[in-house]
């Protein structure tokens, strides 16, 4: 939950920002763009670290480095400041993303589609409440104090995580010549790597380009805010589904982003006022995209589930940051509704992936079924 509040944080604080430091859409842009990648070197550093050490100190420390570079905001930072906050907040959540996603995978093997989107339900929680707590908070005191709330909450998760227990290593750093390489892992992984840089992009660009795109339309700023929460309810909703459906192959991602693209475009095209219900719809295509891409690289890398999550993550934390500083830089040049019509672009590319990763499975499902009346 708490990594979905920081998720949220830059884009329900989108118009503050961008009046304390004179931000056009760019370097709005550029703020989630480097929130992301310091979460694609998180999620890719901690995922050998899982496979070879003990995951306690791992989380703790993560929760705490996000904690300590959230409390750090303040009124008056200038705009490399604030790079620096968010890019060492980025690594931190990245890094204990990686660490749960693994834990559950690890855990549940095979199986581990269901309770992988239940947990990433978590963080849609914890994103669609975002929102109104930035609005209750900035009440309080001025746009900064959401993010040193956010970060005493990581202090304090911090804390409670010196107690919980988390399986033992599957492997020791005594024996790395047996540890799974990046190149090793990645031919097999790419397809999902693709639909993960995708979809992360996509959310990133929800998240904080739904403040201006709202006030292109003549809508107030909290109109754009709850549109956010809008969106990640939509995007709860899809994980709540499939999980109850038990589905957790790439046809979810396929069928999810093609929707997801198509409500996208319509709505944009036709500068739809309501807002909240266009981006509740594509959120609930999306729900079951990123958890089922995580879950499916796991049970791809049996053994090293640390490094293909963070592999995969990684990826996506890669599309995190391009996607949004390109769209923004699209939004200064042509507008931010060509903008913002732009992202069902790479909903489209994450259901490209899904269909290549998918085609790739059943290819190799039937290989291992020759192999096996070959022996018979």
């Amino acid at each position: 939950m708490a990594f979905g509040v920081v998720l949220v944080l830059l884009g329900a604080n989108q118009d503050a920002l961008a009046s304390a430091l004179s931000l056009d859409l760019e370097k709005s842009g550029l703020l989630a763009s480097l929130l992301s990648l310091g979460l694609s070197f998180g999620v890719v550093a901690a995922g050998p670290l899982f496979d070879r050490f003990p995951r306690r100190p791992l989380f703790v420390a993560s929760l705490g480095l996000a904690g300590l570079a959230l409390i750090h905001a303040r009124p008056g930072l200038s705009f490399q400041h604030w790079l620096a906050i968010v890019t060492v907040t980025g690594v931190a959540i990245g890094a204990y993303d990686t660490l749960i996603n693994a834990v559950v995978a690890q855990r549940f093997g095979a199986a581990s589609s269901r309770p992988m989107t239940l947990m990433h339900s978590a963080a849609s929680i914890g994103a669609i409440a975002g929102p109104p707590l930035v609005v209750w908070l900035s009440g309080w005191g001025d746009f900064t104090t959401s993010f040193v709330a956010v970060g005493f909450s990581h202090l304090a998760l911090a804390g409670i995580a010196l107690f919980v227990r988390f399986p033992a290593p599957t492997r020791t750093h005594a024996s790395p010549a047996k540890q799974p390489r990046f190149l090793e892992l990645l031919p097999s992984l790419w397809p999902l790597g693709l639909a993960a840089f995708a979809y992360v992009g996509v959310e990133a660009c929800m998240t904080i380009f739904t403040v201006p795109y709202a006030e292109s339309l003549g809508l107030a700023t909290e109109r754009g805010q709850y549109g956010i929460s809008f969106f990640w309810i939509g995007l709860l909703t899809g994980r709540i589904v499939v999980a109850a459906l038990g589905q957790g192959d790439a046809k979810v991602i396929l069928v999810g982003g093609g929707i997801a693209a198509l409500v996208l475009a319509a709505a944009t095209a036709g500068s739809l006022s309501q807002i909240g219900a266009a981006v509740f719809c594509i959120g609930a295509a999306l729900g079951g995209v990123y958890p089922v891409v995580i879950a499916l690289a796991g049970q791809r890398s049996p053994g090293a589930e640390g490094s293909a999550a963070g592999i995969v993550a990684g990826i996506g934390g890669l599309g995190g940051f391009a996607v949004p500083w390109l769209t923004g830089a699209l939004g200064d040049r042509a507008g931010i509704s060509l903008a913002y019509g732009s992202i069902s672009f790479w909903c489209t590319i994450a259901a490209v992936g899904a269909l290549i990763a998918y085609r790739r499975v059943s290819v190799d499902d039937g290989d291992a079924a020759d192999e096996r009346r070959g022996s018979a």
